[in-house]
């Protein structure tokens, strides 16, 4: 949701007791989720174009597809010319402009056949002023006026649902049902989930599991009590910023390692995070960094524990902007990106192989390596995970625009360089390395 509010308050969460967490699917945890905003994604903005694209996907590794709202958006007090899909008109309908119940189908069963999943994105929150259901003004939050207010004065064109009326609660939770049993969906990303009660998404998570069980739920949201027990991953908010302040030169890379010792203090041991560098609600990383640091951006998102996200367009290095106030229009990607920036779809497909050929990336521990230049390098260390032979995984990332050269001061060992791709060789092994602006190296050794 634009404007999106983060409510952890890590400080505190640090001085918490571990909290155990739901079990997450494996199939999740190998995931590699692509957000689709349909009304941009395709020249006609529909699910057919989604389907017809599904192959390219998969041979990107994508496995897991959001659909942002798939659902019909409210005309009134809606911001630009098409309104936020957002602003929910109807929570039991799909979009017109999207296609038909048979279309949705068609590409949850062409996804199913590829063994893909396939999200669509819920918003519980709030919805639009002409709701089907606003004959039920009591599912409202009212002002001491007694006029119905929308969550914060910025999201004029949404209003509040109050999660105190019994009858709300029941018709949200069958409403969700019914988008699982009736469309098999996978699993649902749950928009601003810190601004429902967290009673409700536990309740809503035991009738989910009844109908599908290894269902998924993404929050958007950075609050460990979420994945107790009714959330499998959420966002990693924090560390999107710190990455981002780091790319533009406005924090040191050792702030993104601070930031992620934080949450991790404040987590439960193998919490799924999402890791992203772009979504709907931010401006692109290659529109505020440039291409080649956002492509570094994204090593570190695949290497790095979690689950890394592609949105729209990012495979091509499309710069069409997202966010306010491209969300409220239509501005579709610009696909022939591709033939001037040939390099960045393979580049993709090899950071995607290179995470599924490794357990280690999907399972493995995660250590934290210095180095000579913390100000502008990442490194650190993915390893064991079970797999055999178990495997130490040293990842090195330049995110800055100044050559490195430098020690990193890794286990001892026999390293192999296995970074994909064009890279710019040394001679010199572990613990030297020669890093050129923006570049990632990967290194293995079998650990006994």
């Amino acid at each position: 949701m634009q404007g999106v509010i983060r409510f952890a308050l890590l400080a505190l969460l640090c001085a918490a007791p571990a909290l155990a967490q739901t079990a997450a699917p494996d199939w999740l945890r190998d995931g590699l989720v692509y957000e689709v905003f349909p009304r941009d994604f395709s020249p006609k903005g529909d699910f057919n174009g989604v389907t017809a694209q599904l192959d390219r996907l998969k041979d990107l590794g994508v496995n897991i597809v959001w659909l942002m709202p798939i659902h019909p958006t409210g005309k009134e007090k809606s911001k630009g010319t098409l309104g936020s899909p957002y602003a929910v008109r109807d929570f039991d309908a799909i979009n017109p402009d999207y296609g038909t119940a048979a279309d949705l189908r068609n590409l949850v069963a062409a996804a199913h056949k590829r063994g893909m999943k396939i999200f669509i994105d819920i918003v519980a929150n709030h919805t639009s002023w002409e709701w089907v259901l606003m004959k039920h003004p009591d599912w409202y939050t009212h002002d001491a006026a007694g006029k119905i207010i929308p969550p914060n004065p910025d999201w004029v064109d949404v209003a509040d649902l109050d999660y105190g009326s019994a009858g709300l609660r029941e018709y949200m939770k069958s409403m969700l049902v019914r988008w699982v049993r009736d469309f098999g969906i996978d699993g649902f990303r749950c928009d601003y989930a810190a601004g429902v009660p967290r009673d409700f998404w536990e309740s809503v998570r035991v009738e989910l599991d009844k109908v599908k069980p290894g269902i998924a739920l993404l929050a958007e949201a950075d609050d460990p009590a979420l994945l107790q027990r009714a959330f499998d991953i959420d966002y990693a908010w924090d560390f999107y910023h710190a990455v981002s302040e780091a790319l533009v030169g406005r924090a040191p890379a050792s702030a993104v390692r601070e930031t992620w010792e934080r949450a991790a203090a404040a987590y439960p041991k193998g919490a799924l995070r999402l890791r992203f560098s772009d979504n709907h609600d931010q401006l692109r990383a290659t529109g505020q960094a440039g291409l080649p640091a956002a492509l570094a951006a994204s090593a570190l998102m695949y290497t790095l524990d979690g689950v890394p996200l592609l949105y729209n367009g990012m495979e091509v290095g499309d710069t069409s902007e997202s966010a306010a106030p491209a969300l409220f229009e239509k501005l579709p990607i610009v696909w022939d990106m591709a033939e001037r920036r040939p390099q960045v779809a393979p580049y993709y497909r090899a950071l995607a192989a290179l995470r599924r050929a490794h357990p280690a990336f999907t399972r493995g521990n995660m250590r934290w390596l210095r180095n000579a230049d913390e100000a502008r390098v990442l490194s650190f260390e993915r390893s064991g995970a079970g797999e055999s032979p178990k495997e130490s995984l040293i990842v090195v990332v330049n995110v800055s625009s100044t050559p490195f050269t430098g020690l990193v001061e890794t286990p001892a060992g026999d390293y192999r360089d296995i970074t994909p791709g064009p890279i710019t060789r040394t001679t010199a092994p572990l613990p030297a390395v020669f890093l050129a602006p923006w570049e990632f190296r990967v290194f293995r050794r079998v650990l006994p």
